[in-house]
């Protein structure tokens, strides 16, 4: 249903252009946003600092228009403007050439576990990686990369990752008891979010990969917006209830201008080990279908595997344990078709 809204929403916003730049308020023009919720409408118009007065027609009647939608149950319309003689300062910085933010629409599809192999292939191809987990909620990190130390504090007062396999690791998790909920508001998440960049000595990498939380919320935004992604990668099982969040993921990298590396689609079939044939338990070429509707890279396919659960339940990341094995060489081509596309 919201998907319906949002529709109806462009189709009456792109009859209106800005005064200023004259561009048509339309699904293309990252001027504008909208977010719904229980049928409840917010609208961002980004505008030109100064004068607002002249919008005042254009928010009456776009708003008059949405409220005729139903199921729509309020509507709220805001104008927001940005100071044009200066570039948006990054609040999150790390000395990284590049720096991924490995995404899903919903959890349990395995991005956890993509970013650790990740990092590990990328290491294994003599790149300096650090993995930040940012899943404030479910850190497990800790426990795939098999740490259970606590990172140290430098003289500089900044927090130390803790190395393991050559990757430099953070977590909120490293803190926090294994099995205590994470029970804080944004603001909170905010602040442990920037500490974990800005409050850690990273030293100089080739390459930061970030495990965001699953969704589309506050912490995901704030990532893609004060950090200096070099792109994303989203991870999604074939099914079409996980690609319905996945597509989510991408329309936000989308609106704040983040590049998309690739889709990968995680748990895409197991091999019986009795007939040995591929079972597609969650349908098939689902993520690889969404890829080429979107017209981005498609990654690669990554099956169903007990060894590959067992590694991330003993803290031994496929790449280290069996680096000569078929999982480890899918993960091992995605690192190398990554390393090309960012620094070729």
């Amino acid at each position: 249903m919201s998907d319906e809204i949002l529709s109806l929403i462009y189709a009456f916003s792109k009859k209106f252009s800005d005064p200023k730049t004259k561009l048509s308020f339309d699904r293309q023009n990252n001027n504008i946003s909208a977010i719904i919720k229980d049928g409840n409408v917010n609208v961002f118009l980004q505008v030109s600092d100064g004068n607002t007065l002249i919008y005042k027609d254009i928010l009456r009647l776009l708003k008059k228009n949405i409220e005729q939608i139903p199921e729509v149950i309020s509507v709220n319309i805001a104008l927001t403007s940005e100071k044009t003689n200066s570039a948006p300062k990054k609040k999150f910085n790390i000395n990284a050439k590049n720096i991924i933010a490995i995404a899903s629409g919903k959890g349990g599809v395995g991005k956890s576990t993509f970013a650790v192999n990740l990092s590990v292939a990328l290491k294994s191809i003599g790149l300096e990686v650090g993995l930040l987990d940012a899943d404030i909620y479910g850190p497990s990190i800790p426990r795939m990369m098999g740490i259970s130390k606590k990172p140290e504090i430098n003289e500089n007062k900044k927090l130390i990752p803790v190395n393991n396999y050559g990757i430099k690791c953070m977590s909120i998790g490293f803190i926090l008891d294994e099995e205590a909920p994470t029970i804080w508001r944004g603001p909170m998440v905010m602040k442990a979010l920037e500490q974990m960049f800005n409050g850690v000595d990273w030293g100089s990498l080739d390459f930061l990969i970030i495990d965001l939380p699953p969704g589309t919320g506050d912490a995901q935004l704030s990532l893609a917006q004060n950090s200096k992604l070099s792109g994303s990668i989203v991870i999604s099982t074939p099914q079409d209830v996980a690609l319905i969040d996945a597509r989510k993921g991408i329309n936000m990298f989308k609106k704040v201008d983040v590049e998309i590396l690739g889709i990968v689609e995680n748990m895409s079939y197991f091999i019986c080990d009795n007939c040995e044939e591929k079972h597609f338990i969650f349908s098939k070429d689902g993520a690889k279908k969404e890829a080429e509707k979107f017209k981005v890279p498609f990654l690669g396919h990554i099956p169903i595997n007990k060894n590959l659960r067992k590694q991330s339940d003993n803290g031994t990341p496929c790449c280290v344990d069996d680096p000569n094995g078929e999982i480890s060489k899918i993960y091992t081509t995605i690192a190398k078709q990554i390393n090309v596309s960012l620094n070729s």
